[in-house]
């Protein structure tokens, strides 16, 4: 049989996963998929005006001069030929209708987790929950704030025992891989049974 000029192994093709970075406004959703991406990532972060005011709740992050208005996207190649594009959604509640839009298609989130305002990370964890997107809880650990450990987290964000929680900084390379790697490896687990069956 005549070839068609391709002599690429579809096996040898990589394997697109889109992932969400979701959580809370200030929480480091921006600064965890610039630290992992391998390309230069796409942010649509803008200087914080006025119109802002009394709408977007910044007590604790009073010092943040910058938000998300869009999304944020980069791109990360995991062992062998998985590569994971990473899609930051905003964080305050007036850019939340654009998560369903971003979320279409999506294998799986990190849901980034501010333990200075906890509460933040809240809708996250609903928004994957009633669609049932697998996620890990990333818990950023900024500098002075007080440490929990991961099931202290988990009991606090109220999450299942299945559901990775991953202590780290977002602004570390390696902290965001591991996040991700947990998250791709609770994605596989949750699939196994339908692929076997």
């Amino acid at each position: 049989m005549a070839s068609d000029g391709c002599d690429t192994d579809p096996g040898d093709l990589p394997v697109a996963v889109k992932i969400l970075v979701a959580g809370g406004f200030g929480a480091g959703k921006t600064t965890l998929v610039g630290s992992v991406s391998e390309i230069a990532p796409l942010s649509t972060e803008e200087v914080m005006t006025e119109a802002g005011m009394g709408v977007d709740d910044t007590d604790g992050v009073e010092h943040k001069t910058t938000t998300t208005v869009a999304l944020d996207f980069g791109r990360i190649t995991m062992s062998g030929n998985v590569v994971l594009y990473l899609f930051g959604t905003p964080g305050q509640g007036r850019f939340w209708f654009m998560w369903d839009e971003l979320a279409a298609g999506a294998l799986g989130a990190v849901v980034v987790a501010d333990t200075r305002r906890l509460e933040t990370c809240f809708p996250a964890v609903d928004f994957f929950e009633r669609r049932g997107v697998p996620f890990a809880v990333a818990v950023n650990q900024f500098d002075g704030a007080h440490r929990y450990t991961a099931e202290e987290v988990r009991e606090a964000v109220d999450v299942e025992a299945h559901v990775p929680v991953v202590l780290g900084d977002a602004r570390l390379r390696e902290s965001g891989k591991e996040v991700l790697l947990s998250l791709v490896e609770h994605v596989i687990r949750r699939r196994s049974p339908a692929l076997s069956g």
